[in-house]
């Protein structure tokens, strides 16, 4: 099993996603550059977080036409799973790749701090390690991480099951005092229809060893990985 980590100009957490993949989870991992055509090979990609090509226009707006990104759409679409974080999270949406908009926090302040998500659907490949309410403890930091997005789509994203994540408190309240950014009813993280394309504000990446002050992330990274393993396991058993 081999994972692809994302690398644009203006990347920030390709290394921390790297580490954590690598030397904490032990998965075979690859830096994978912007200009890259080819994904075959890996079982999963990570588009990290930071800012590439320095957000212009807005984040993700110029990214989504690298030629990685053709690739990486095709990725998805033939079902291969694929984690947006931070900035990634935004370069999905503007790919098509996930429902919504980042826009900007309603504070108009970039956020940097830890806050506490519930796992609103566990029946993921990204939260297959959590049960359905737990609370996660994980970090932010963004300046445009307001999601957004029309009030039809949104039904339809609760009818499926597709909010993965709400900000809420450590008891797990989800309510407007602990919406950091001013997210559409407090979401924080979100799937496909298909399950296997999701994309998140908080860095699980950053939370991945007790040294950077919690695990929570190896919740969600972890699920990743025990989610391809049964897969590899699968094929080969046929």
């Amino acid at each position: 099993m081999k994972f692809a980590v994302a690398v644009f100009p203006g990347s920030n957490c390709d290394i921390d996603a790297y580490r954590a993949m690598g030397a904490v989870l032990g998965q075979k991992v690859e830096y994978v550059w912007h200009r890259a055509t080819d994904l075959s090979g890996f079982d999963g990609v990570i588009l990290p977080g930071g800012f590439s090509y320095g957000d212009y226009l807005r984040p993700g707006a110029i990214a989504h036409f690298s030629p990685l990104m053709t690739s990486v759409v095709r990725f998805a679409r033939g079902g291969g799973i694929v984690i947006g974080v931070c900035n990634g999270f935004q370069l999905l949406t503007e790919a098509g790749l996930l429902p919504g908009a980042l826009l900007r926090n309603r504070g108009l302040t970039f956020i940097c701090d830890t806050v506490h998500v519930r796992v609103e659907n566990a029946g993921t490949p990204f939260t297959s390690r959590c049960a359905a309410g737990q609370v996660l403890r994980l970090p932010i930091a963004h300046g445009d991480g307001n999601y957004s997005v029309d009030a039809t789509t949104l039904a339809a994203m609760e009818q499926k099951n597709q909010v993965l994540l709400r900000y809420c408190s450590a008891e797990g309240t989800a309510d407007d005092a602990h919406n950091p950014n001013g997210s559409c009813a407090n979401i924080a993280g979100v799937v496909n229809e298909q399950g296997n394309v999701a994309g998140m504000m908080p860095h699980p990446e950053r939370a991945a060893e007790s040294l950077l002050g919690g695990t929570d992330g190896l919740f969600i990274l972890g699920s990743v990985v025990d989610v391809l393993t049964r897969r590899d396991h699968e094929s080969c058993a046929c």
